[in-house]
């Protein structure tokens, strides 16, 4: 009884099931290949990219500039709920690369008011998103295509907020002072101070500038690709901007 029960036990049906193996022949099909051919005049699904501008944000090889679809508020608003789920925690929700994941540790995140990414296509920030950039990974597989332009628009418009001056405001809006809506929905006086990234950020390596690394057999020298010594926060009394 006890080697019956072993040996009905023993079946492998699930480990030599039937199956096609990539890159071998089989003799089901009178060709012997076991990948059959694409049929003709058909498209995969999610690979029928007519629009390539729309896919890659590219434009003969370049970053192009311009959004593929007219910008709506409605547009501006997904961009910026998209844009708050995924790339405030680096970017912060100002766009100033100091985000909550950076004051901890990780690397500096690109500031969106500097005068290279002020003056950069939209294509650059989709494709960025798209296929990642330095520290950056891709977020192609979090983010659709008509989202990740939807967070480029708004990104462009966070850089405008910014630095907004009273003559863009459209005639007859009420303008208020920062101040006047910090204190209107009670933040403390620090909200307004500027954002300092703390010591212990990593900081990466410049673009164009390659790390150093030590010879053979001498030891690793810290690089500003290392994090920095801790030192005793300056402000540790003040209530980041988020």
């Amino acid at each position: 009884m006890i080697a019956l029960m072993a040996t009905v036990g023993c079946r492998q049906d699930m480990h030599d099931q039937p199956k096609f193996f990539p890159q071998r022949g089989t003799t089901l099909y009178a060709d012997g290949r076991s990948v059959r051919p694409q049929s003709a005049n058909t498209v995969a699904r999610s690979q029928l990219h007519q629009d390539s501008y729309f896919y890659t944000g590219l434009v003969d090889g370049k970053e192009g500039d311009g959004l593929p679809f007219p910008v709506t508020e409605e547009v501006l608003k997904r961009g910026q709920e998209r844009y708050n789920v995924y790339c405030t925690p680096c970017h912060s929700r100002v766009g100033n690369g100091e985000g909550m994941i950076v004051q901890r540790g990780y690397a500096k995140a690109g500031d969106f008011h500097t005068a290279r990414l002020e003056s950069a296509p939209l294509g650059h920030f989709f494709h960025v998103m798209t296929y990642g950039y330095g520290a950056m990974p891709e977020y192609a597989a979090q983010v659709s295509p008509v989202d990740r332009w939807a967070i480029a628009a708004y990104i462009r418009a966070l850089q405008l907020s910014q630095k907004a001056q009273p003559a863009d405001v459209p005639t007859g809006s009420h303008v208020e002072p920062l101040s006047t809506i910090a204190e209107q929905e009670g933040l403390p006086a620090t909200f307004l101070q500027g954002w300092h990234v703390p010591a212990t950020a990593v900081t990466g390596t410049p673009t164009g500038e390659p790390l150093a690394l030590p010879a053979p057999g001498e030891s690793a020298k810290t690089t500003s690709a290392q994090p920095a010594p801790r030192q005793p926060a300056s402000n540790s009394g003040e209530t980041p901007k988020q």
